[in-house]
């Protein structure tokens, strides 16, 4: 049984096999000023643009790392944003071998050129990465670095990149077995508790093209049809595509260095880069900083953690999203939400 809500309503569905698509979350790594108003996820940036916000003529810096800072870079240009400068930390050794990798995928190719094509006259500059963010009650400027020098761009709008994290709370509470941050499935996309699938991005981040295949094979899967191995030649496909992209785009050292003391690591809490000492456990700087435990249940600073300290992911607890009060106390089950499908009686 799977507890659930929409649009404030509570809802019970039983069911034999279940299918996981939980997707991704934006990775943020702290560095001095990113919490200034207007310093953005570029997937926030994005998903502001699509709600109407306007950046019409805001001076926009975007840096990171990743195949997102293209179609970002271009949706804001053509909603009349200024950008400024597009920073990939990759060095350009790394991106020109990635590019030369898609050879035999001229749809891709193409797909980049036309993005690059909507802010043509931008520098695009490689083994670039950010420094710090500047302002006092919004953002002024931004200090890029190449390693070697340092360049302060006046601005109004920061989009920083620094991957993704796959969404792992939901398979966790009911058991799966996680690896290196990812749902563990076999070549049906079953996961280690009888009946549960998981596809897409919760299994590894590789982009929209391998979701989709991932989720026609557990969809057929949880119905009991074996796919057909054209459809298990094109996840295999785009798998290895997608391990490409993880080895050029990796994060270095340097990203994970950039936070001072006075950095804000947690935000929900208020804690400090200065607070935390690398000799604790996860579990003992929540206890002593209480960082983690504020709205987001460390959403945020656990998977920038996992990078700057190297703790693992803190136990999950329910609900795996927000839900309302009501949505629980309305439910006859003294249990929030049961969801080991493997337990007898349970479906």
């Amino acid at each position: 049984m799977v507890a659930s809500e929409t649009r404030g309503i509570g809802r019970e569905i039983e069911t034999a096999a279940l299918v996981l698509a939980t997707g991704a979350r934006e990775r943020f790594l702290p560095f001095p000023g990113w919490t200034l108003p207007n310093v953005f996820g570029v997937g926030g940036a994005q998903a502001l643009l699509k709600s109407g916000t306007s950046f019409r003529g805001r001076r926009v810096v975007i840096a990171g790392s990743g195949p997102l800072l293209l179609p970002v870079a271009a949706s804001l240009a053509r909603a009349g944003a200024k950008i400024l400068i597009v920073a990939e930390q990759a060095p350009s050794a790394s991106v020109m071998r990635f590019a030369a990798g898609l050879v035999r995928r001229p749809l891709t190719i193409a797909q980049a050129v036309s993005l690059r094509a909507s802010f043509l006259t931008t520098p695009y500059a490689m083994g670039t990465w950010i420094v710090a963010a500047h302002g006092d009650t919004t953002l002024r400027s931004v200090t890029l670095t190449d390693g070697r020098s340092t360049r302060t761009f006046v601005c109004d709008v920061l989009c920083a990149a620094f991957g993704l994290v796959p969404n792992t709370e939901l398979a966790r509470l009911m058991g799966c077995a996680v690896e290196r941050g990812a749902v563990v499935v076999d070549e049906k996309q079953s996961t280690s508790v009888p009946g549960v699938y998981c596809c897409g991005e919760p299994t590894g981040i590789g982009g929209v093209d391998l979701a989709v295949v991932e989720g026609e094979i557990a969809g057929l899967a949880a119905i009991g049809r074996p796919a057909p191995s054209a459809l298990l030649s094109r996840r295999a496909n785009h798998r290895r595509a997608a391990a490409h992209l993880d080895r050029t785009f990796a994060l270095p050292p340097e990203l994970f260095a950039l936070a001072d003391d006075d950095t804000m690591v947690c935000r929900c809490e208020d804690v400090r880069w200065g607070a935390l000492d690398r000799r604790w456990t996860s579990r003992q700087a929540k206890l002593y900083t209480r960082i983690g435990m504020g709205p987001c249940q460390g959403r945020i600073c656990g998977a920038a953690l996992e990078c700057l300290m190297n703790w693992p992911a803190d136990s999950v607890r329910v609900p795996a999203q927000p839900a309302r009060c009501r949505t629980l106390v309305g439910r006859p089950s003294a249990n929030p939400l049961p969801m080991n499908l493997s337990e007898p009686g349970v479906r």
